[in-house]
């Protein structure tokens, strides 16, 4: 009987050891499992990131070229009549924060870019196109949007829409701002 209890006692103690590695084995495949969804997590936020980028891009380059203003030539004096433009590209940006914000996306800046034709010098107009998006910039600071959310860049003619522009209609294509989020 002496015998039964010790081979009893020593085969408990083997049983809760062995319970005890399952166990710790058991915990540290949960921590690995912790580690996967939480990459998992912050993959899925970034993807919802990157695709409220993109929606918001979209929308405002939609939103730009509907309500292009026109400056008077070779200056940054905006043409009569944009008002109601610059109002709607407000209010567009007013919806990009909101979508913004559900993404979760706290860090961004609204970035206005002017560009301009192939006429001319490429230093004049890099120089021109950033005085017009400049004025973009303070038009919409004045409508409501934070003047820490939006930057202007001048671009020039580096980035032209068509190529040639060798028409009075492709040279107007060319002209133009942009209005994109950078996060």
């Amino acid at each position: 009987m002496k015998n039964q209890m010790a081979g009893l006692k020593t085969g408990i103690s083997v049983t809760v050891i062995a319970l005890g590695v399952s166990f710790g084995a058991w915990r540290a495949h949960a921590i690995g499992f912790d580690d996967i969804a939480g990459k998992a997590k912050g993959a899925a936020e970034s993807g919802a990131k990157g695709k409220a980028e993109k929606e918001v891009n979209d929308k405002l380059l939609a939103e730009g070229r509907k309500n292009q203003c026109s400056f008077k030539t070779d200056s940054d004096q905006l043409m009569a009549g944009c008002d109601a433009k610059i109002k709607k590209l407000a209010d567009a940006l007013v919806d990009a924060k909101k979508r913004l914000q559900m993404a979760g996306v706290k860090s961004y800046k609204f970035e206005v870019s002017g560009h301009t034709d192939s006429s001319g010098k490429a230093d004049h107009n890099k120089e021109l196109s950033g005085k017009r998006a400049a004025v973009m910039v303070k038009e919409l600071v004045a409508r409501g949007i934070s003047p820490s959310e939006i930057i202007s860049v001048g671009m020039g003619s580096d980035k032209p829409l068509v190529t040639p522009d060798n028409t009075p209609a492709k040279k107007a294509k060319n002209r133009r701002y942009e209005i994109q989020v950078r996060l």
